[in-house]
Parts: C-alpha cells; structure tokens; sequence
C-alpha cells in the first residue's frame, strides 16, 4: 500500500506549490486501490484545504502512518520524520554548504531522500521540476526589469493575474523597443524563456545576424552549446566531451557582450563549467547589457555577479560595474540582476499541475511497484545510508 502523504511547507519565505493538485489526488485514488492521499494541513498552499477535502482527499496534522512524504523546497530539520521516505528538492547534491545540516539530519535519522532535482531518464535528461516556469516568470521579470530602467514600456507582476493564461492577455498590444536578447540554455528553463520571447513578438535571429547589426525591431539570439563553448586546443564543441570534460573548454560569450541590451540566462552550471563573463568585464567600455535575468540563479555561478537571491516581492538588484557592490536597481553605473529562487512560485496552481502530471506518469507508478533504475539513481540517502551515485559526498554528509 503507497500511502502518500503532502507535506506542509516550512522552510522561510513559504513555497506555495504542491507536488499533487486536488483532482490529481483524487485521480489517484479513484484508479488505483493501492494508493492513499493525506494532505497535511496548511494555510498557505495555493489549493486551500478546503480543495482537498472536496475532492475526498482526507486533511489532517499527522502523517505519521504515510510511507511516502512529498513536499517541495527543503524541509526544515525539525520538520523531519525519522525512517520516513521523503521526496523534494533538496539542494544538497552540489555540496550546497546551506544545506548541509539538513543533509546530515537526514543520514542521522535513517531517512530515505529521494531527490526531484536526480530523477533522470535513461538518457540523463530531467524528469520532473518546475524550469519551464521558471523560464516563464523569469523571461517576463527579465523584460519588467529593462521596462523599468528605460521607460520604454510597463509590465506588471506576474503573481497578480494567478494563471499563464491571463499572463498571456498582459501581452496584446504590447510594444517593445529595439531591443537585443540573447538567451541561453537548452532545457525546460529555455523553452520558458522561448514561450515568452514568442508570445511578446520579439523575432528570432542566427548568431552570425546577431553580431552582424542592428535591427529595426526586438529580436533574440538562442545560444546553444556550440554557440557558447570551443575546446581550448580544437576550437570545437563536442557535446559528450563537453559535459565529461568541461574545464577544457572556453566561453565565447564574450562576443555576444557588446551586442546584447538584455541576457536571459537558463544554462545549468557547475564550478567546472566556465562562466559566461568574469566580474572584471563589467568594467569593459563595451559592456552593453542592462539586465540580466539569472533564471538558474547560481550564486557567483555562470552569472558572476549573481550575488545572491532577490525575493518575490523585490525581484530585482542592481551591481555596480566598478565596485561590483550590491546597490539598489535602475541606477545608472549598473546592471539590473533578477535572481529568484521560486521564480515559478509567481504561478503556483499552473506549475503545480504540471509537477503533478510528471509525476503521475513517470514516477509514482514506479514507487507503487517497489522501484525502479530511475528510482534508485534520484536516491541520494537510502534508510541514512549513502545511495551508490552520491559516494562523493561522504565528507559533506559528515560520514
């Protein structure tokens, strides 16, 4: 018997998404007899309690007789169940110092963590998250920001109209400048950012057109990998060697900087990955870019000057180009930096349906069955042991 059970969110701001939407518990239920549904209580899901209970899903405080506890950000350590098996994002699998504690808690208390971030197709490609949406709000915050600081144009927040559809609305009749965009990455957060580029009616050019000229109307760049990376000795890009081997290879975004009023940047990144730009470049007469929205918002990461999150309610934060300090947004001397860690928070029940449905239909079934390949790699802690594919974190988990 699965007996799954929703886990109120604890950790400070409060997420508002869930990994199971009232109609998808219920379906869940209806279908396979195998499954329960408890919700635990709470007052700041975007689906009220009340939606639950009406789609017969049982909400309770306790869920101590669920072997199965899905939440979505990090749970806090005084939250945790001993010997429970838990689901969420984590944040640990880079070594992420903030996290530590909460790692060790979860080896201390013999908890099994199976991590949303790890669940991968055969072929390494991600399961189940929210980037796509990331990809929305973020594109959108990203354009707001440029919006602000040059009083071109006016776009509000995205959190006030509650669905994609009605952010959809927002756009008709907007008129953009001539603007510059160039976009990065390959994933679901670059297919968010794409969606959004497309919806506000900004043309897609080549990167050779790109660096060519100027335009009579907005336009975007996509840099893939081969548009970004060169092996340092071949000058070509080899996408299996890439990811194997990526400190033998350079960025050649550098080009892109003196072309470009407006990056979006979805790439995911590792330290062994080079940056898009140094701190040092900000400084560089040639530095054109305005705003930068960090969609996968890596602290000093592939953004250098990432210097930490932003928040819902203040998405945006300026940097110095001289002094590299943190200043207020819009100033001049700066860049705008959006860096938001639940960017897709802004619309919560869309995200939270389509969390719900990858989850139906790829991970849950797998649970029910007793686990699967899949299962176990996304299994970084298996009853406080160490899970064979996160050897590597022997030190970090204090072991």
């Amino acid at each position: 018997m699965l007996q799954i059970g929703l886990i109120r969110e604890g950790k400070v701001p409060q997420d508002n998404r869930v990994a199971l939407t009232p109609a998808q518990c219920k379906w869940l239920q209806k279908n396979f007899t195998d499954i329960t549904v408890t919700v635990q209580h709470s007052p700041n899901r975007c689906y009220a309690d009340q939606e639950y209970e009406r789609a017969g899903v049982e909400v309770k405080e306790d869920l101590s007789a669920c072997n199965l506890l899905l939440g979505i950000k990090e749970v806090p350590v005084d939250m945790l169940l001993p010997g429970k098996t838990y689901m969420f994002f984590s944040h640990t699998k880079k070594l992420q110092p903030y996290n530590q504690e909460l790692f060790r808690t979860v080896i201390d208390q013999k908890i099994t963590l199976i991590d949303y971030e790890c669940l991968e197709h055969d072929d390494g490609t991600r399961i189940i998250g929210f980037g796509f949406f990331a990809g929305i709000v973020g594109a959108h915050n990203g354009m707001m920001a440029y919006g602000n600081r040059t009083g071109a144009y006016k776009l509000g927040r995205v959190h006030t109209v509650n669905s994609f559809q009605k952010l959809v609305h927002t756009y008709f009749g907007l008129k953009l400048p001539n603007v510059k965009i160039a976009v990065t990455g390959t994933g679901r957060v670059a297919h968010g950012v794409l969606e959004i580029m497309n919806l506000m009616g900004i043309h897609e050019v080549e990167p050779d057109e790109y660096l060519g000229g100027e335009f009579s109307y907005p336009v975007y760049v996509h840099l893939k990998g081969a548009d970004l990376y060169a092996h340092k000795e071949t000058g070509r890009y080899q996408r299996n060697d890439f990811h194997e081997n990526p400190q033998h290879y350079t960025c050649r975004f550098a080009d892109y900087i003196p072309h470009t009023d407006i990056l979006m940047n979805g790439i995911y990144w590792e330290k062994t990955i080079p940056r898009l730009f140094e701190m040092e470049d900000l400084r560089r007469p040639d530095f054109r870019i305005k705003t930068i929205a960090d969609i996968t918002d890596d602290r000093h990461g592939s953004i250098p000057c990432n210097l930490g999150d932003a928040t819902i309610e203040k998405p945006v934060y300026g940097v110095d180009r001289n002094t590299f300090e943190m200043t207020e947004p819009y100033l001049p001397g700066s860049v705008d930096l959006m860096a938001v860690g639940n960017l897709p928070n802004e619309l919560p029940r869309d995200a939270s349906r389509y969390f719900g449905e990858q989850m139906i239909k790829f991970v849950l079934d797998d649970i029910r069955k007793g686990g699967s390949g899949i299962i176990n790699r996304a299994t970084m802690v298996k009853e406080g042991k160490l899970n064979e594919p996160f050897l590597y974190m022997k030190e970090y988990a204090g072991i």
